[in-house]
C-alpha cells in the first residue's frame, strides 16, 4: 500500500494492443515532488507508460491512483484529472492556426472556466517563464522546435498541474535545441514539480532522477538511484542498453 507521500501509485498495470503485450505487471510509485526519469529502448513501452497514467490509454488489468483516488474511466472525474496531470509530448501538438499566447490560454479558459484577461496574465508569465515572453504573438511555424517545446511546457503549466508527463520531449530536436528544453525542466524540478519524464538523455537523466527505471519489453526490469542504475546497473539487460547508448 502506498504510503501519504505517494502522489501516483501503479500496481500490476498490463496493456495489450492487441496480441501485443505493451505493458506488463508494471508497478510504480512516485512521490510527491519526486522525478522519476523512465529509460529504455524504442518500443518498450515509455510512451505508453506516460500515456496510462492520465488516461489517454486505457489499460487491461492492474491500477492507477493518483493522490489516492482511482483514475476515473471517463467523465467529468477524468477532465479534472488531466487538469491535475499535465503532459507533453515529443511533437509539440500546438494548433497552428493560433498563436502562442492562445495555444497556452486555450486549455484554462475551456476546461478550467478562467476569464480570458486572467488566463492572458497567466500565459504571458508562463511564457517568461520558459524563456520566450516576446513570442506570444507568433505562430507555432515562425519558432524553432526548442521554443515550440518551450511552449508545450507552458501550456501543460497553465492548468497549474499537480504532476507533469513528459514523453520523449527532445527526441523531436535537433541537438542544438536540446538543452534548452532541458533547462525548463530542471527549473521545474528545483521548484518541486513531480514528474515522470520518459528519454533518450542519459545525462538528463542523471541529473533531473530521483529514480531512475529501465523498462524493457513493458516490464521494469531494474530501477535505482541514477548513479546506481547508469553507473552500476545489476541487470544485464541494462548493461547491455546502456552500452548500446553509449558506443
Amino acid at each position: 500500500m502506498a504510503d501519504d507521500k505517494a502522489l501516483i501509485v501503479l500496481d500490476g498495470v498490463n496493456k495489450w494492443f492487441g496480441p501485443l503485450h505493451v505493458l506488463q505487471d508494471v508497478n510504480l510509485s512516485v512521490d510527491r515532488g519526486e522525478v522519476v526519469v523512465v529509460i529504455g529502448p524504442s518500443g518498450s513501452g515509455k510512451s505508453t507508460l506516460c500515456r496510462a497514467i492520465n488516461r489517454l490509454e486505457p489499460i487491461n488489468s492492474g491500477t492507477i491512483i493518483f493522490d489516492g483516488q482511482p483514475l476515473p474511466a471517463e467523465g467529468k472525474g477524468l477532465a479534472k484529472l488531466r487538469s491535475e496531470v499535465g503532459m507533453v509530448f515529443q511533437s509539440f501538438n500546438l494548433f497552428a492556426h493560433k498563436t502562442i499566447l492562445q495555444n497556452v490560454m486555450l486549455g484554462p479558459v475551456k476546461v478550467r472556466g478562467i476569464p480570458a484577461a486572467q488566463a492572458r496574465e497567466r500565459a504571458q508569465a508562463l511564457l517568461t517563464r520558459v524563456g520566450i515572453p516576446d513570442k506570444a504573438d507568433h505562430y507555432p511555424a515562425q519558432l524553432s522546435g526548442g521554443q515550440q517545446q518551450r511552449v508545450a511546457i507552458a501550456r501543460a503549466l497553465a492548468h497549474r498541474p499537480r504532476a507533469l508527463l513528459l514523453d520523449e520531449i527532445t527526441s523531436a530536436l535537433d541537438p542544438e535545441l536540446v538543452g534548452e528544453v532541458l533547462a525548463v525542466v530542471a527549473d521545474l524540478k528545483r521548484e518541486g514539480m513531480t514528474m515522470v519524464i520518459a528519454t533518450h538523455e542519459m545525462a538528463f537523466a542523471r541529473d533531473v532522477a530521483d529514480e531512475v527505471c529501465f523498462l524493457h519489453d513493458g516490464r521494469i526490469h531494474e530501477r535505482g538511484r541514477p548513479e546506481q542504475v547508469l553507473d552500476e546497473p545489476q541487470q544485464e539487460r541494462t548493461r547491455a542498453f546502456l552500452s548500446r547508448i553509449r558506443a
